[in-house]
C-alpha cells in the first residue's frame, strides 16, 4: 500500500497546531502518524539533518503529517546561521533527491506552507501572552524570530522555489482566517485522496460460504468439522 506524506510549514503562530487538530482530527487516529520537529537533539546532531526525518516516515498505508519538517534545515539553520552558507545552500538538492526518492517509493507528497501576515502574528503572540491559558504556547525566542520577519521570508521563498518540483509542489495557503486555512487544507486532502482512487481491501475469505455459516448458527468450517470427526 501507498503512503500519503502531509508537510505543514509556517512562521511562530502560523496555525500548524491548529490546522492538524482540526483537520487531521477528522481522520481516523489508527490510520495517522503524526511528528513534530524541534531543535535536533544530540544524537540527531551526530547524523545527517535527514536522519531524523526518515526514521520518522509513516509506514505502509497511513498518512504521517509533519508539524515542521527538513525544512527547517534551510529557514532556521539559516536565518539563525546555524550552518555555513555552503551547506544550507547544498541541502536543497539533498532535499530534491530525497523527496524524489520518496514519490519513487509510492510515497504522495503534500507540502504546505501556512502563510500568515506579520499583524496576524503579532495578534496572536499578544494573545499568548495576554490569555493565562495560553502562556504555554509563548516561547521569548518567538519576538526574535518575528524581528527576522524579511530573512525568514526570503528563506521561505528560496526553500518552495528550489523545491517545488512536479512531483512534490508546494501549496501556500492564506492563514490569517482559520476557517478558511481549515477548509483549505481539508479540501486538498480530499483531493489527493480522490485522486488515489482509493478503495476497501478486498475479502480474503469465501463470503458466501462466511453468510451461510452465520445463518447456520457459526457452524464450523470444513476443515475443522474434519478434525472434529477424527477425534
Amino acid at each position: 500500500p501507498g503512503r500519503v506524506l502531509v508537510v505543514l510549514q509556517a512562521m511562530d503562530c502560523g496555525g500548524k497546531d491548529g490546522a492538524v487538530k482540526r483537520v487531521a482530527g477528522a481522520m481516523n487516529p489508527l490510520g495517522l502518524h503524526i511528528r513534530s520537529f524541534g531543535p535536533p537533539t544530540g544524537e540527531e546532531l551526530r547524523h545527517d539533518f535527514l536522519w531524523r526525518i526518515r526514521r520518522a516516515l509513516p509506514p505502509p498505508g497511513f498518512v504521517g503529517v509533519f508539524n515542521r519538517s527538513h525544512y527547517e534545515d534551510v529557514l532556521v539553520a539559516r536565518v539563525d546561521r546555524l550552518v555555513p552558507e555552503t551547506t544550507w545552500r547544498a541541502r536543497y538538492d539533498e532535499i530534491n533527491a530525497f523527496e524524489r526518492e520518496l514519490v519513487d517509493a509510492g510515497v504522495t507528497l503534500v507540502k504546505v506552507m501556512l502563510h500568515i501576515s506579520p499583524a496576524e502574528q503579532g495578534e496572536r503572540l499578544a494573545e499568548r501572552l495576554t490569555d493565562p491559558t495560553k502562556h504555554w504556547k509563548y516561547d521569548p525566542s518567538d519576538l526574535e524570530a518575528r524581528a527576522r520577519w524579511a530573512d525568514y521570508q526570503a528563506a521561505y521563498a528560496e526553500a518552495l522555489g528550489r523545491c517545488g518540483t512536479g512531483d512534490a509542489p508546494w501549496f501556500v495557503i492564506p492563514a490569517d482566517r482559520k476557517w478558511y486555512r481549515d477548509w483549505a487544507l481539508a479540501h486538498l486532502l480530499s483531493e489527493t485522496f480522490a485522486a488515489l482512487h482509493l478503495g476497501y481491501p478486498a475479502a480474503d475469505f469465501d463470503v458466501e460460504r462466511e453468510l451461510r455459516r452465520l445463518r447456520d448458527g457459526g457452524s464450523p468450517q470444513p476443515s475443522e468439522r474434519s478434525e472434529v470427526n477424527s477425534r
